[in-house]
């Protein structure tokens, strides 16, 4: 595979690369690209929806660019004058076809990065097990291993990180552990939690992303990467107690839990609703340690070595308790979840619009009425009923939905793309207008607005928007099932966002879902 060398930058070192990022509105994408930016290599991110990407601290020094991976000529244009190509994307949870949209996807990516000189593509895929055949591999491990061959396959030098449970920060894998732990002192688990694994730092994996844009172009092939500790998720259960200081757990592993079964015992038990949580749950149905550590001949191991998996634990937590969580496992799109823009038209003709409208005169400044607005969700609720609430974030993981329990990542600021709760940010105007998407198990699609503006005699006006598109009959009739309960609701929102307000935002930042 001939591809022309670079020349080194200055004093011999690699120069500086222009590198696309696929999926940088997700957990791993959101945190490679500042570090991308910090080894001095330009970026374009390419998303479905760019404007998620528009409150990032970053966005000002990034080129970013509207693109979907499975259109040809979008991935065509995203790839004009890259050197090395990132892709962090793929189609779980998308129904039973996830498999087909990812091999035609990456095929591609490949075909348009060849087209275009790209000297490089990287993908962080799945970790493996030795030995096991192909077709006896969950759905989720025999696609990151199919999508593997096909960049491989594609006539650009690729680089290929297979990696297991990964512990950092906001990650679906350190939720799930983190939940299950602090929740049940004592449980009944499947017999998975018998299973060795190898978990890798989040910081690690970025490390050696990074490090992957200056290989040598003739390094061609996957890289096994996990950290120094092989453990089972019983031991890292455990070693998570003792972190945390919590008392030893009592973990009694029975048979019977299926994969299905196991994945709607998480959804209950943790935020990782049973969709997002299958995936995890079937990865560790066999053993998946490294055969292998090859990466370390082109990007050294850090002084010290790569983290253990207590040290990742302890600086997971810290990022939590500091609130310093830069991504989560839901700043990428739930699957399933409506991404639908609210409809703006005056005179949009897309059919039904139900709407409630509250609004209320508040005796405090736009600034105190925005702080409260902005503080929703999370530990502080939602400002009215939080019975109700909760019973509805129940019934939405009972159907399968991502519930109450995904809570926020920044206890004070909203940014667009943010999961919260139930809701995602669809778009977000400080200090004038917050908009919500709902990513609830809906016969339709919803929004919440909350406006705030100023009035003549130096206070403000909140004005509040509920809307509702029904999806055939049972959309209607939902609609009119939960109208009864408007007024408490919603109109019980709007008052308690009021009276908080003219209170100067107290109880705004504490805990308590009321």
């Amino acid at each position: 595979m001939a591809v022309p060398q670079r020349p080194p930058g200055p004093h011999g070192a690699p120069e500086p690369r222009r590198c696309l990022v696929t999926g940088a509105t997700g957990y791993i994408g959101g945190r490679l690209v500042p570090e991308l930016l910090a080894a001095g290599h330009q970026v374009r991110c390419v998303a479905r929806s760019p404007e998620k990407l528009r409150d990032q601290p970053w966005a000002g020094r990034v080129e970013t660019v509207r693109g979907d991976m499975t259109d040809e000529e979008s991935v065509r244009a995203a790839m004009e004058g890259v050197d090395v190509a990132y892709y962090l994307v793929h189609a779980l949870g998308t129904g039973s076809g996830f498999e087909e949209t990812d091999r035609r996807a990456a095929r591609t990516f490949g075909e348009r990065a060849r087209a275009a000189g790209v000297r490089r593509i990287v993908y962080l895929g799945g970790l493996t097990p030795e030995g096991v055949p192909e077709h006896e591999l969950s759905p989720h491990l025999r696609s990151r291993a199919e999508v593997s061959r096909v960049l491989l396959d594609s006539g650009v030098p690729t680089a290929v990180l297979r990696a297991g449970v990964i512990i950092g920060s906001g990650s679906a894998s350190f939720e799930m552990l983190r939940y299950l732990t602090e929740r049940l002192p004592a449980m009944v688990t499947p017999r998975w939690v018998r299973t060795r694994a190898q978990p890798i730092a989040v910081r690690d994996v970025l490390r050696l992303l990074v490090g992957c844009a200056t290989l040598p172009y003739e390094v061609h092939r996957a890289f096994d990467i996990g950290g120094p500790d092989v453990l089972t998720y019983r031991a890292m259960m455990r070693r998570y107690a003792r972190v945390t200081g919590l008392r030893r757990r009592l973990i009694v592993p029975v048979p019977v839990l299926t994969p299905r079964l196991s994945s709607l015992w998480v959804g209950l038990v943790t935020p990782v609703p049973g969709a997002i949580a299958r995936p995890l749950v079937e990865s560790l149905r066999h053993e998946v340690v490294c055969a292998e550590r090859d990466i370390t001949r082109y990007v050294p191991d850090p002084p010290g070595g790569p983290l253990g998996v207590d040290r990742a634990l302890e600086l997971a937590l810290r990022r939590i308790r500091d609130a310093e969580v830069v991504t989560r496992w839901s700043s990428a799109a739930t699957p399933g979840a409506p991404s639908d823009p609210l409809p703006t038209d005056p005179d949009w003709s897309g059919g039904s619009l139900y709407q409630d409208r509250r609004e209320r005169a508040v005796d405090a400044s736009p600034g105190d009425v925005w702080r409260v607005v902005e503080g929703i969700g999370g530990e502080n609720g939602w400002y009215s009923l939080p019975l109700a609430w909760a019973l509805r974030g129940w019934i939405d993981t009972l159907a399968g939905g991502v519930g109450l329990r995904r809570g926020r990542r920044d206890a004070a600021r909203l940014r667009v793309g943010d999961s919260l709760d139930f809701w995602r940010v669809e778009e977000v105007l400080p200090p004038r207008l917050l908009r919500l998407r709902a990513e609830m198990r809906l016969p339709g699609l919803a929004w919440l607005e909350m406006v705030v503006v100023p009035d003549a005699r130096g206070g403000a006006v909140y004005r509040q928007r509920a809307l509702f598109h029904p999806r055939g009959l049972a959309g209607h009739l939902y609609w009119w099932s939960v109208a009864p309960w408007h007024a408490l609701v919603f109109g019980g929102m709007a008052r308690n966002i009021a009276a908080r307000a003219e209170r100067g935002g107290a109880g705004t930042g504490r805990g308590g879902r009321g």
